[in-house]
């Protein structure tokens, strides 16, 4: 069995949609279970009506109504031209777009947007994506099923960002998709979205409808699990401003959700859960490629010619040092600023700090910098009226470089390459922080800075 998952832009128009019937039909063999994700936008459009209900502006919200109702009618009469399964299909989606009508008035009304409510709202476009993919795959001789994910997937009403119940959700996954598989039938999930256990609609958060793949994947028990995106696999870096960036072939669980981490175009770590446990492969996927390998995510990887898998990084960043004389042996300092930090939810990327003790550096997204500092200020104000601590300073923009890779592990000189590579690109290093699995190092410069010693960094592993 093969769980494919299409994201938005592989089902986003007509072409795109007669590649996935291609794809779908070239591996009727290995017994496909289909994940699909709303079209290209149509999150974005319900989302952005959903404010435009709220804050009562009822021309925007009809006129993204009809761009929906316009969009899928239109996918609906250029690829089924059986008259009873275009009727059948155009009936369902005018249902189900009068009962999202019906949920912008009841907010416009109300004035009140609800985390349950968006998740509602949100559902529409996966619902109406996989509907209308199920029928396309019937008209084109494939048998389907469309299978609504709130009827497999169960959760907690965390809203937003709902966890899901796997004993329960595995069981009822199992139970109705395997026996579909076996008559050659092919579900169509719906992607992103699940449901309580008293029916109420949840979304499971950011990359849902990859993570619902995996979740379905892992509980078929597939052979693997194909993301199916826009890109020919994860890369060595950013193409878009490294030039010799390469698609890379294989890489581990680990090293895919530190890349995601540091901001490279790979599956967000919550999605390989599933698949890790059940020690099932994941394969990103071109779906306007599909001839090509892809990269394949796995519990380990062959070693490559590279060591270092991927160097990447993130912007717009701030650095926060604190720092004093009267800091070193004093303990307790670091508790209180992480303390002061998880008060205020900020997310700290990296942290650097001397044995010496006189200086920490927290590195924050540049968004939270200044509420970063004011409570530092505050937690510390008699340390600094004391000269316990000099000063609490700020360095911005800034961005953390990342060099990942398993085979850096007990490996010599990987560091004094990294650092004399980017010696040699007269780029100035700020901060480096290095854990001990030596499965990443990451450094901070200023931005302007950054693409300069990600190329640098990837010339020298890379040649």
């Amino acid at each position: 069995m093969l769980t494919m998952k299409f994201g938005g832009t592989s089902v986003g128009d007509v072409l795109r949609l007669q590649e996935v019937v291609s794809i779908v039909k070239t591996f009727l063999h290995e017994r496909p279970v289909v994940v699909a994700s709303a079209m290209g936008g149509v999150t974005n459009i319900l989302l952005a009506s959903a404010q435009s209900a709220v804050e009562r502006k009822n021309n925007a919200v009809e006129q993204n109504i009809q761009v929906l109702r316009d969009k899928h009618t239109a996918i609906a009469r250029a690829l089924i031209h059986d008259d009873a399964r275009l009727t059948r299909l155009l009936q369902q989606q005018q249902a189900l777009i009068d009962e999202l009508a019906n949920l912008y008035h009841g907010v416009a009304l109300l004035k009140e947007l609800s985390p349950r409510s968006l998740d509602a709202i949100a559902s529409f476009g996966e619902i109406l994506s996989c509907n209308q993919l199920s029928a396309i795959l019937e008209e084109s001789g494939v048998p389907s099923r469309f299978i609504d994910a709130r009827t497999i997937i169960r959760t907690d009403s965390h809203f937003g960002e709902a966890a899901v119940d796997f004993p329960h959700s595995n069981k009822l996954i199992a139970d109705l998709l395997v026996p579909l598989v076996a008559q050659n039938i092919v579900p169509v999930v719906t992607g992103f979205i699940a449901s309580t256990e008293d029916g109420l609609t949840t979304t499971i958060g950011r990359s849902g409808s990859d993570y619902t793949g995996s979740i379905v994947g892992a509980a078929v028990d597939s052979r693997e699990i194909w993301i199916w995106t826009d890109v020919d696999g994860v890369m060595s870096a950013d193409p878009r401003s490294i030039k010799n960036a390469a698609v890379l072939s294989e890489i581990s669980y680990r090293e895919a959700a530190e890349m995601s981490y540091f901001g490279a175009k790979v599956i967000h770590p919550k999605t390989m859960t599933p698949a890790i446990e059940k020690n099932i492969p994941i394969r990103i996927k071109n779906t306007f490629n599909p001839s090509a390998p892809g990269t394949l995510i796995s519990k380990a990887t062959q070693s490559t010619a590279s060591v270092v898998k991927t160097v990447t990084s993130i912007d717009n960043l701030s650095i926060i040092s604190i720092e004093g004389n009267g800091m070193v042996g004093v303990p307790g300092i670091s508790a209180r600023i992480f303390s002061s930090l998880a008060r205020m939810r900020v997310n700290v990327m990296m942290i650097s700090q001397a044995s010496s003790e006189h200086n920490v550096c927290i590195v924050v997204p540049k968004t939270d910098c200044d509420r970063a500092v004011k409570e530092l200020r505050n937690e510390f104000a008699i340390d600094i009226a004391k000269k316990i601590i000099d000063d609490i300073a700020v360095q911005e923009p800034m961005s953390i470089v990342a060099v990942v890779g398993e085979g850096m592990r007990g490996t010599w000189g990987i560091a004094g390459k990294t650092f004399d590579a980017v010696a040699q690109a007269h780029v100035n290093i700020i901060a480096i922080a290095q854990g001990s699995s030596e499965l990443n190092i990451s450094f901070v410069v200023e931005q302007k800075e950054a693409v300069a010693a990600v190329q640098a960094v990837h010339d020298a592993f890379y040649h």
